[in-house]
C-alpha cells in the first residue's frame, strides 16, 4: 500500500477464523471491512468444523462473502477429535502466514484454535466474550471460558458480559465492549431479505405458520428434550391449525430419522435455508421458536414474535428488555408463551399517531431515530387491535451500527499494545 508520499507502507496482516454458520453470518461485515482496509491485509480460515454445503457454502454466496483462503477440513467423528484436528491444522497456517493479528468469534469449537494463536504470541481479539449461561450442560459454556481466558483482548456485546470477565479476574484494560454486529449485519442485508420469494415458493401466507429452529446438543441430545420438542411441534400443528416450518439440522434430521419420529401433517421438515430466506420466513410468521444464540439479537432487532427453547441461556442483556421469552422444551410453558406472544406488535410501515403514544406510555421512552429506522425498514404487519398490545424496545446492546468499524480500528489499536503489555516485546 501507497503511503500520502508515495512510500510504500506495510499493512497489518489479520486472520480471522470461522467453522459455522453463525459465525459465518455474525462476522460478515467485519470480514468486508477487514477486505475493504488498505490498511489491513485479510486472511480467513473455515474450520471445516461441521462441514456441511447447507450449513455453510449456501451462506457464503447468499451473503455475498469470499470463499476462504484456507479451509482445514478438521471434522471430526466426535467434539474432542474435531477440537484436536482444528489445532493440528491450523498451525502450519500460522506458521506459513505470520499474521499480526488473530480473530475469533463465539463459543464454537473453532473458537479453540485461539490456542495455537497463543502458543506463538500472536494478540488474540476475541468477539462475542464474556456469555455465559452458567448451565455445564451447554458444551459451549467451556469453550467460552477457554477462549475468554487465553484472549488478549476480549470484545463483549454487553456491559453485563464485560462484568462477567472482571468478575472472573480478567484485566479491564483488555475488555472492551463493541454491542452485537448483528444490527449491522440485518440492516446492510435487508432489503435482499425482503426481496426472497421463500413465502411464494412455500405457498405460506404471512403470520399462517410457524418457524422452528432446534439444533442444541442439550435439547437433540436429550431424548427427553427431543421427544418434548416433537410433542411441541404436534402440539402446535393440531392446535392452531398453521404450518409448522422446522428448519433441520443434521444433528436434529439424524435423530428424527433413528427414533423413526412420525408427524403432524402440518409439520414441514426442511433443509437449512440460506440467510435471506430464513429471516424473512421469521419476520412473516405468527411466531418463531427456536434454540438459536441469535435469537435474542435478531427477534429484538426485527421485532418479531419469538420463544426461545432453552433452559438456560447467555443473553440476559435481552432479558431487561424481555424482547423475548425462555420456556425450554415444557409443552405447557411453550404454549401459554404463545398465547403471551398474541399481544406483541410486531414490525409495521406505518404507526399512526395512537399507536405511537400507546408505545411512548408503556415504554416511559420516546422511540430514537434508529428504533424508527428500524421500523420503517421491516415490512408491514398486522396490529392486534387489543388492549392488551405491546411493544418492547429494542435492546440498546443489540442496536450498534458500526460494530465492524470499530472492530477494524480496535484490532490496529491494540495489536502492538498487546505484545508490549502480554508478552515484553
Amino acid at each position: 500500500m501507497n503511503g500520502i508520499n508515495g512510500s510504500t507502507v506495510k499493512r497489518l496482516k489479520v486472520l480471522t477464523v470461522v467453522g459455522t454458520r453463525p459465525e459465518i453470518i455474525r462476522l460478515s461485515r467485519v470480514m468486508a471491512k477487514l477486505d475493504e482496509s488498505e490498511a489491513i491485509e485479510h486472511v480467513t480460515v473455515h474450520t471445516g468444523q461441521n462441514y456441511d454445503y447447507e450449513l455453510n457454502e449456501i451462506f457464503y454466496n447468499d451473503l455475498g462473502i469470499r470463499k476462504p483462503d484456507y479451509f482445514l477440513n478438521a471434522a471430526g467423528k466426535n467434539a474432542t477429535e474435531t477440537a484436536g484436528q482444528i489445532l493440528i491444522n491450523i498451525d502450519p497456517v500460522l506458521e506459513k502466514e505470520r499474521p499480526d493479528a488473530f480473530l475469533v468469534l463465539g463459543d464454537t469449537n473453532s473458537c479453540l484454535c485461539a490456542i495455537a494463536a497463543k502458543k506463538r504470541h500472536i494478540p488474540i481479539f476475541h468477539m462475542e466474550a464474556g456469555n455465559r449461561c452458567f448451565d455445564q450442560r451447554v458444551p459451549e459454556e467451556s469453550n467460552r471460558k477457554i477462549v475468554d481466558h487465553i484472549a488478549d483482548i476480549n470484545l463483549t456485546y454487553s456491559s453485563i458480559a464485560r462484568e462477567y470477565l472482571l468478575r472472573e479476574g480478567l484485566p479491564a484494560d483488555r475488555i472492551i465492549k463493541t454491542g452485537s454486529p448483528m444490527y449491522e449485519v440485518l440492516m446492510h442485508y435487508l432489503p435482499k431479505i425482503q426481496q426472497s420469494p421463500v413465502l411464494e415458493q412455500l405457498g405460506l401466507e404471512k403470520e399462517k405458520y410457524f418457524v422452528v429452529s432446534a439444533h442444541r446438543e442439550e435439547n437433540i441430545n436429550s431424548e427427553k428434550n427431543f421427544f418434548h420438542l416433537v410433542e411441541i411441534l404436534n402440539l402446535i400443528a393440531e392446535q392452531y391449525g398453521f404450518p409448522v416450518i422446522v428448519s433441520t439440522h443434521p444433528r436434529t434430521r439424524k435423530m428424527i430419522e433413528e427414533k423413526q419420529v412420525q408427524f403432524h401433517p402440518l409439520v414441514q421438515l426442511m433443509k437449512p435455508m440460506g440467510f435471506s430466506d430464513y429471516n424473512w420466513l421469521q419476520i412473516n410468521a405468527y411466531a418463531v421458536l427456536s434454540d438459536s444464540g441469535t435469537i435474542s439479537e435478531e427477534s429484538s432487532i426485527l421485532n418479531f414474535r419469538a420463544l426461545n427453547i432453552r433452559e438456560a441461556h447467555e443473553r440476559p442483556e435481552a432479558m431487561e428488555e424481555a424482547s423475548v421469552m425462555m420456556v425450554g422444551l415444557n409443552p405447557e410453558r411453550v404454549m401459554q408463551g404463545l398465547i403471551q406472544l398474541q399481544y406483541q406488535i410486531t414490525g409495521t410501515n406505518q404507526i399512526n399517531e395512537s399507536t405511537n403514544q400507546q408505545i411512548n406510555n408503556q415504554s416511559n421512552s420516546q422511540i430514537n431515530e434508529s428504533t424508527n429506522q428500524r421500523i420503517n425498514n421491516l415490512p408491514n404487519q398486522r396490529i392486534n387491535a387489543s388492549t392488551h398490545q405491546q411493544f418492547f424496545r429494542p435492546v440498546a446492546d443489540y442496536s450498534m451500527p458500526n460494530v465492524s468499524d470499530k472492530v477494524v480500528r480496535i484490532i490496529i489499536s491494540y495489536t502492538d499494545y498487546v505484545k508490549r503489555v502480554v508478552w515484553g516485546e
